[in-house]
């Protein structure tokens, strides 16, 4: 599996472990029923913790994006569509916030942001 760990962010490396997956699963990279590496091997490829593994495991199977099998494995759950979209209406929240912070930092005002905004969804 293809997962970016960087030292230099301040997120902790669970969060980037469980991001990512979670990143995978919403477009479709993963599919129900897919299998996970092993906590022991994403630890071993990742060159980190098996115990950071595990609680990016747990922080998944907590928030329904994966299941475990005891003795088995960790296997894609079946999506709940409802609870994705509340996932990706959460991560526009948080780019939008930033957005906000960014346009009142340069004395943008609400309608010239909502033109910018209008601009970019036409593709203009």
């Amino acid at each position: 599996m293809n997962i970016i760990i960087s030292n230099s962010s301040g997120q902790p490396i669970y969060d980037q472990i469980t991001s990512q997956i979670k990143s995978k699963i919403m477009t479709g990279e993963l599919k129900e029923g897919d299998a996970l590496p092993s906590m022991r091997l994403l630890a071993k490829e990742l060159r980190i913790s098996v115990i950071t593994t595990k609680r990016a495991y747990e922080e998944l199977e907590k928030d329904g994006f994966i299941v475990s099998v005891p003795g088995k494995g960790s296997y894609v759950a079946g999506k709940n569509l409802d609870f994705v979209r509340e996932e990706q209406l959460r991560r526009i929240e948080e780019r939008m916030q930033e957005i906000v912070e960014l346009s009142v930092g340069c004395s943008l005002t609400l309608d010239e942001l909502k033109d910018m905004l209008e601009l970019i969804y036409r593709g203009e």
